[in-house]
């Protein structure tokens, strides 16, 4: 068994290992010792009488780790009525299951169960498709509802603003064709191309 000093030296950091049962060192003496047979350990000399054998403390001591760590959820937690429509879901879906198990077995057993227990699994299952319908369906109309407040980003003001400015442009031509066209005493051509 390696002794404190050996871990400490094997290490290479200067910071005692953990101690193991038995890895202890004599405080007056320096030597190792073995608690666990009491004789010092083999070609050791045994402790002195009136000095107790302590264990080596590193010179910092560990710092802990928390216990947890809260992190920022990766996902935002689902709006009321969506999660209520998904557990209703889940608990419809997980007794369709069970009553679908217990139809088949039944039907193996050659049970009079199995016939009931057919007709209600297939009852069932349309109640379930409707469940998981009705999440998501409940989910779309709180979006709809409650949904992200659309804010137009600064690339399609951007672009809105020079569609304003071509179409300006565009209405002030044919304003100022219009006027040239009206001086021109109506015959609709200009003077000059």
């Amino acid at each position: 068994m390696m002794g404190t000093a050996e871990v400490r030296e094997a290490l290479g950091n200067g910071v005692a290992a953990p101690l193991e049962r038995g890895d202890l060192r004599n405080v007056g003496t320096g030597q190792d010792t073995d608690a666990g047979k009491g004789s010092g350990g083999a070609g050791a000399p045994p402790a002195p009488v009136g000095r107790l054998a302590t264990p080596v403390r590193a010179e910092a001591q560990p710092s802990y780790r928390q216990l947890w760590v809260e992190e920022p959820a990766r996902r935002r937690r689902l709006p009321d009525p969506v999660r209520t429509a998904a557990v209703r879901a889940v608990l419809i879906i997980s007794v369709t299951l069970i009553q679908a198990m217990v139809a088949f077995l039944s039907t193996l057993a050659g049970s009079w169960l199995a016939f009931p227990m057919v007709i209600s699994s297939v009852v069932s299952t349309v109640v379930a498709t409707w469940a998981a319908l009705d999440v998501w369906v409940t989910r779309q109309v709180w979006r709809q509802r409650n949904g992200v407040v659309s804010t137009p980003s600064s690339t399609a003001r951007a672009l809105r603003r020079e569609r304003r400015k071509a179409r300006r442009l565009a209405r002030a031509t044919a304003r100022t064709q219009e006027r040239i066209r009206r001086q021109g005493g109506g015959s609709g051509q200009l003077s000059h191309p």
